[in-house]
């Protein structure tokens, strides 16, 4: 018999989906006694990828606010009991375990840079330890997929960009969970269904290249799709871009009840097309039809196009941004930083810790521009400047309205990436000019722990 498809990993599994060594550690901190000492740990990244300046932090409320909830059910303790690598009496415990720790974070779609936490978890050990695997992989794909959506947006300026990329993206998961990271990072619009509807970003497509060649010419495929959809947008290129773009011209003025919003150029050198076809259409008296191009394009390509001053009105982008090919990851960590009351720092070459519980401040000028920041002990009230990092989860219970802080994301992103400097929004390779500092005490107790 064949063993039936799972799509997605359901909640009443997900404690399930960790590393094995994170079990093994629990166990070892239950029959040490020490599993429920409290520790700290901390969600940073030591390094930018060669091909960013900034990182713009997005999942990492939602995640700890779904972690909050983790349990193990009865049939994950089974399961875990099949492995023979527990005791039964491990198992009664983790049967009965709840998070009841706290967990801060700095607001869904925040720009951070190397060492700046995206969560810390206050908990006792066992706990915070278990959230390790699952919180890492929840925050990654959305911080990296938001952070190329941000620099496609940006390179856009004021174009709708909308997602094309469902297809190509790694896995189902990601492909919804993608649609989340497009919506903050300031995405007009997506291609995916079912991403599109979970999280309110409006649906935008119409056509294939098949729909097209399922007809016996472009014309009568042209004319059967207006008919059907008014105001919508023809895809042009299939056999000749500009004469497609004649031919939508042919079928306005033979039928002008039919109306069409905009055409679509896939193929071919995009801004000479783009150039020729406003021409085309302008002179026919249909400037109010739109031009919207796609085909293998990311920031870079957008840029340029709008250097050349191509008269393109949207871009549709797909596998370059689904799949974040320039920098598919980021070297994420999650480290122990205090326990027991005590810092803890990790001192390995290139792969150094910062030690305590943290707070980060970014500070402004007069005129709303973002100077600097400063990474400090959390408890380091006196530094100037505004406190990223806020409790979501508190006792174990979810005290920030997440729902609401997501739907903030997007104006927030919106908002702050205009405010920094100019290096740390540059699309070509490079390393930003703004400061981030630590603070005096931070630098000494780190240079003595």
């Amino acid at each position: 018999m064949n063993e039936p498809l799972t799509l997605s990993v359901a909640d009443e599994e997900l404690a399930l989906l960790t590393d094995l060594y994170q079990l093994t550690m629990i166990q070892a901190y239950w029959k040490e006694a020490m599993h429920d000492t409290p520790a700290t740990f901390s969600l940073f990244f030591r390094q930018l990828p060669s091909s960013r300046r900034f990182i713009l932090a997005c999942g990492q409320q939602h995640a700890a606010a779904k972690l909050s909830q983790l349990h193990f059910n009865d049939a994950a303790i089974e399961k875990l009991a099949s492995t023979g690598r527990f005791d039964d009496d491990f198992l009664n415990w983790l049967a009965n375990w709840r998070f009841s720790g706290d967990i801060w974070t700095v607001p869904e779609g925040t720009p951070l840079f190397p060492h700046q936490p995206l969560l810390e978890v206050d908990a006792p050990i066992a706990e915070a330890q278990l959230l390790e695997s699952l919180i890492m992989n929840l925050v990654q794909l959305e911080t990296v997929l938001a952070s190329k959506a941000a620099r496609i947006v940006w390179a856009a300026g004021d174009r709708p960009v909308v997602d094309f990329g469902m297809r190509r993206v790694h896995g189902i998961d990601a492909a919804v969970r993608g649609v989340r990271a497009y919506k903050t990072a300031g995405l007009s619009g997506t291609s995916n269904v079912l991403g599109g509807l979970r999280h309110d970003l409006p649906l935008n497509g119409t056509m294939a290249h098949s729909y097209i060649l399922a007809h016996d010419d472009e014309p009568s495929a042209f004319r059967a799709f207006a008919s059907h959809y008014p105001n919508t947008t023809l895809l042009v290129d299939t056999y000749d871009t500009l004469q497609g773009v004649r031919h939508v011209i042919d079928m306005l003025r033979d039928i002008p009840d039919l109306s069409v919003g905009a055409v679509r150029l896939d193929s071919g050198d995009l801004g000479q097309l783009a150039s020729k076809a406003r021409a085309l259409l302008d002179d026919a008296g249909f400037s109010d039809i739109k031009i919207i191009a796609s085909s293998g394009l990311d920031e870079h390509g957008i840029a340029e196009l709008i250097a050349q001053n191509a008269p393109i009105d949207a871009f549709g982008v797909g596998t370059q941004m689904g799949v974040s090919a320039d920098a598919p990851v980021i070297d994420l960590s999650y480290k122990l930083v205090e326990y027991a009351g005590q810092p803890r720092a990790k001192h390995a070459p290139g792969k150094i810790s910062l030690p305590t519980r943290k707070q980060v401040y970014r500070r402004q000028d007069a005129t709303g521009r973002y100077i600097g920041d400063t990474i400090a002990q959390r408890d380091e009230t006196h530094i100037p400047g505004e406190a990223l990092l806020s409790p979501v989860v508190q006792n174990g219970v979810v005290v920030s309205d997440t729902m609401a802080q997501a739907h903030q994301a997007r104006s927030r992103v919106a908002d702050a990436l205009p405010r920094f400097p100019a290096s740390v929004t540059a699309l070509e390779q490079g390393e930003s000019d703004y400061p981030v500092e630590l603070s005096d005490t931070l630098k000494h107790l780190s240079s003595t722990v």
